[in-house]
């Protein structure tokens, strides 16, 4: 969450039950905080922060569950402005993308073993840097399948937007430049942002902040359908789930319960049914805007 009375020093992390009920405040004083996700296994919860979005003073930290022993995990100037991060809980990986940084990257818990996945440009060169068709936002992992995800968002409401999926492997041979691996599963798209996979389903979900119809809306698409694309006329067919967010942003499964649970820079926190109906705001804060969001079962 980060205020719009002081949104570069005053993003929280906050805590609620699924209801949006008991809302505390576990972190203060970030950065604009933007992604996070939970390790129960370590009892740690982690997060991005985008510092100032024109420098290079992004930064990852982790925490205890209840807000104590906060460390920093990649320090700034190691990644430019992360956005949404992940954990591949099979292999106890950070998954995060770098938008201005035109960056995946991938970490171990500790924030050992950083590595760049993907490189969509050189953000030192201005012409690739202001290109947003290179910004990586949205992350997702699905290790049964050894694939990973991610965004290019492309301009605000532009229509450019695109999903990408790539091995966790890494080609024999191949860097994070010059990978042949990788998939365009959609393009075309308003805005797309965050990314969530149901693997066992075989669905991915997504949020688009772009304009109506076809933008600020929940959207899925079937595994099963996706190749490799050239241009929107050979998109897979997708379903829009639901409609009329303002600014969506985060997005989160309950695969127990069968919600999707998802934020937007509007401030307010919805939760739905698996097929988009049963809109509910579960909180919302009018001078507040909300980024990442992630749920555990205690």
């Amino acid at each position: 969450m980060t205020s719009i009375d002081d949104p570069l020093h005053s993003g929280k992390i906050l805590v609620a039950s699924s209801t949006g009920d008991n809302v505390r405040t576990l972190v203060t004083g970030q950065m604009l905080p933007d992604g996070l996700d939970i390790s129960l296994k370590n009892n740690r919860l982690y997060w991005t922060n985008m510092g100032i979005p024109n420098k290079n003073d992004g930064y990852l930290q982790s925490c205890k569950l209840d807000g104590s022993d906060i460390r920093m995990l990649i320090q700034p100037g190691d990644v430019h402005t992360p956005k949404q991060v992940i954990i591949d809980h099979d292999h106890e990986k950070l998954y995060f993308c770098d938008r201005e940084g035109l960056r995946v990257m991938r970490c171990n818990l500790d924030g050992s073993q950083h590595e760049t996945l993907v490189e969509r440009g050189d953000w030192q060169n201005e012409d690739d840097m202001n290109d947003m068709t290179n910004w990586c936002v949205g992350i997702a992992v699905d290790p049964k399948n050894g694939k990973f995800y991610w965004t290019q968002k492309g301009p605000s409401k532009g229509g450019k937007g695109r999903i990408f999926r790539a091995n966790m492997n890494m080609p024999p041979g191949e860097d994070a430049k010059t990978r042949s691996d990788i998939d365009t599963i959609l393009t075309g798209l308003p805005e797309p942002i965050d990314l969530e996979i149901d693997p066992e389903a075989g669905r991915l979900y997504w949020t688009d902040r772009g304009d109506p119809p076809i933008g600020n809306t929940i959207n899925m698409v079937s595994t099963a359908n996706l190749g490799n694309v050239s241009n929107a006329k050979e998109n897979p067919k997708y379903e829009i789930l639901a409609r009329n967010m303002h600014e969506a942003i985060g997005i989160k499964l309950d695969t127990r319960n069968q919600h999707i649970y998802a934020t937007d820079i509007g401030g307010a926190v919805y939760r739905f049914n698996m097929d988009g109906k049963g809109k509910a705001k579960v909180y919302e804060s009018e001078n507040s805007s909300f980024s990442g969001i992630t749920l555990t079962y205690v």
